[in-house]
C-alpha cells in the first residue's frame, strides 16, 4: 500500500522509461508561455511511470480534466487508484479493505497545475526557472503555504509539452511522475472523477 508521503505525493504524485527528451539545447520557455499551456488543457490522458522515494516503479495511466480533477489507474500487481474529484484527492488500495484515504486537493503541490487558472508570474509562486538542454525546468509551490512543498515541472518547446514532474512533499519526500506522450483533448464524464467508497467530508489534514 501507498505511504502518506506518496500519497499526497502523487495528488496528493515518474528516464528511459517514458519517451526521450531530445538534447539539443532551447530557449527556455517564459513564466507566460508555461501558463497559457497549462490553462490550455481542459482534458487529457496518456501513460505515466512513477518513480516512489524509495526507488520502486508503478506505471498506469492518467486522465486530467481541469479544474482539480485528475485520475490515476495503477496498473496490475500494483491496482491502486488515486482520484481528485476537484476539492479532495482520494486513494484507493485494491489489495486492502481498508477504505478510502481522503486529502485535500489544496494541500498537495500539484493543485498548482490544476487550478482553474494557472499563473506562474505571481509573486514568490515560482522558486526556481532554468533551462537544461532542450529542457525548461520550472519549480513552483504555494506562495500561501511553502510548507506543503513544491512541484517541479519539465517542459520542452515546439511546441510546449508537458514531460514530466516531481513532487517534493512537506515532509522531504520526492516522487518523479514521467508522462509518455500527454495527449490533449478527450471526453471524460465526472464519473470517472467520482472517489469510490469515500464519504462527504472524509479528506484528512496533513
Amino acid at each position: 500500500m501507498m505511504n502518506r508521503r506518496q500519497i499526497l505525493a502523487t495528488g496528493a504524485a515518474c528516464v528511459a522509461l517514458a519517451a526521450p527528451i531530445p538534447a539539443t539545447a532551447a530557449e527556455k520557455l517564459s513564466l507566460g508561455e508555461i501558463s497559457r499551456y497549462l490553462n490550455g488543457i481542459t482534458t487529457a490522458s496518456g501513460d505515466f511511470t512513477q518513480i516512489n522515494e524509495d526507488g520502486t516503479v508503478s506505471k498506469g495511466r492518467v486522465i486530467i480534466k481541469r479544474p482539480g480533477r485528475v485520475r490515476f489507474e495503477y496498473a496490475p500487481p500494483d491496482r491502486t487508484l488515486v482520484v481528485s474529484d476537484g476539492s479532495t484527492v482520494g486513494v484507493i488500495d485494491g489489495k486492502s479493505n481498508e477504505p478510502p484515504q481522503g486529502f485535500p486537493l489544496n494541500r498537495t503541490p500539484l493543485s498548482i497545475i490544476l487550478a482553474r487558472n494557472v499563473d506562474l508570474t505571481r509573486a514568490r509562486m515560482v522558486t526556481g526557472h532554468r533551462v537544461d538542454g532542450a529542457k525548461t525546468i520550472v519549480q513552483a509551490q504555494d506562495p500561501a503555504h511553502p510548507e506543503y512543498g513544491n512541484i517541479e515541472l519539465v517542459f520542452t518547446g515546439s511546441p510546449v509539452e508537458l514531460r514530466q514532474w516531481i513532487i517534493n512533499d512537506g515532509d522531504g519526500a520526492r516522487t518523479t511522475v514521467v508522462l509518455g506522450g500527454l495527449r490533449k483533448g478527450g471526453n471524460f464524464s465526472n464519473d470517472k472523477f467520482v472517489i469510490p467508497g469515500l464519504k462527504p467530508g472524509a479528506a484528512k489534514d496533513r
